[in-house]
């Protein structure tokens, strides 16, 4: 059984599974607000949808669904302020498009094509997304290292799954963050399973939160499901974290409503009752009947955005499936600011062998220069 998805003691929750408030929102939340952040948990649950067709397709390669939590990386991103630092894992898609990242750019990363990573405006900050598992919050640490040590008022925020707190590379990243009081903010998604292993495997603490009082840190669990909790968490730790006052570890308790990526298959390791009764959870739903039963959403509106977001959502996949290939030797060109002869001989190898296999198969001169 997954750990309670209930707003339980402790853990900060404004609306519940139900759609209910449990308690006053805080002042800077407003309709405009709430209107927003569901629109684009709506996005992004619709990309993440034509993703996974896409790859099941044949038309992309593996790629990791955000389903089901789409409140987090909604709300860590209305969070954060344009001279932050981002340093993603592998399921932040609705943090990335918030800051500016577009959703061709989205299923580039994912098609192989790492001009994806080429963001531009506030993003153009922010690390790639990190597919090793937890080695991104060492990368944190020195991003936050670097601003304190040269008296700068940002913050970094890393985030990771739950899984990854068992990796040495987080625990010394945190530890870090304590020793030295460094401006970060670590988000955990707690989606319950890292990959077939669940998260009562992964530890003996009763909770995520609790492995901040190892390193000193501040320490919050927050329902994850919620996006003003995600939202109201981030903005704080935040705050602390630019006044100087340290960082902070967040874990938000969700569920991982997909396989944990198109090349796994859930059905071998949890039951489909669990996964039915997580849906009951459902981020996106819970707002949808917040904002209508506060009579500012209707079934007008929610046909209206589905549309919009169909045409957005099909221009961005035609757009990438219609990307020029990138250049084969692409991945020798940036090691060094000057390829060294002997990277020079392997892309002539490399240029060579596709050019023969391309004859090979008919297909005349490689032109994927």
């Amino acid at each position: 059984m997954f750990d309670n998805l209930d707003q339980a003691p402790g853990k900060l929750g404004y609306i519940d599974a139900r759609g209910k408030p449990v308690r006053e929102l805080p002042d800077e939340i407003d309709v405009a607000w709430l209107q927003a952040s569901y629109r684009h948990m709506v996005r992004i649950r619709q990309l993440d949808k034509k993703a996974v067709a896409l790859q099941r397709t044949g038309q992309m390669h593996t790629y990791p669904s955000c389903l089901g939590q789409e409140a987090i990386g909604t709300g860590i991103g209305l969070a954060m302020q344009d001279d932050d630092v981002l340093v993603p894992y592998y399921r932040d898609q609705a943090t990335q498009t918030i800051r500016g990242v577009t959703m061709q750019q989205i299923l580039q990363v994912w098609g192989g094509d790492e001009r994806g990573n080429l963001f531009t405006g506030v993003a153009a900050k922010d690390f790639p997304n990190s597919v090793p598992i937890g080695t991104q919050m060492s990368h944190a640490a020195g991003i936050a290292t670097a601003m304190k040590s040269r008296g700068i008022k940002q913050a970094v925020v890393a985030n990771c799954g739950d899984g990854a707190t068992s990796r040495g590379d987080v625990y010394e990243a945190l530890n870090l963050v304590g020793v030295w009081q460094l401006p970060m903010v670590a988000v955990i998604n707690n989606n319950q399973w890292a990959i077939s292993v669940p998260r009562s495997l992964q530890t003996g603490t009763r909770t995520l939160a609790e492995k901040a009082l190892a390193v000193g840190i501040e320490g919050l669990q927050v329902d994850g499901n919620d996006v003003v909790a995600v939202y109201q968490a981030v903005s704080q730790a935040l705050a602390r974290a630019r006044s100087g006052k340290g960082g902070t570890l967040i874990e938000a308790v969700s569920y991982r409503l997909s396989d944990h990526t198109t090349a796994d298959d859930a059905t071998r390791y949890r039951d489909a009752s669990e996964v039915s009764q997580a849906w009951e959870y459902d981020p996106v739903k819970r707002l949808q009947i917040f904002l209508h039963e506060l009579g500012h959403w209707t079934p007008t509106q929610e046909q209206t955005l589905l549309a919009e977001v169909k045409q957005q959502v099909d221009a961005a996949v035609t757009a990438y499936l219609g990307e020029v290939p990138q250049a084969a030797d692409d991945f020798m060109a940036y090691v060094f600011a000057e390829m060294t002869p002997t990277l020079l001989a392997q892309r002539d190898q490399l240029l060579a062998k596709l050019e023969r296999d391309s004859v090979a198969q008919g297909g005349g001169s490689d032109d994927s220069r």
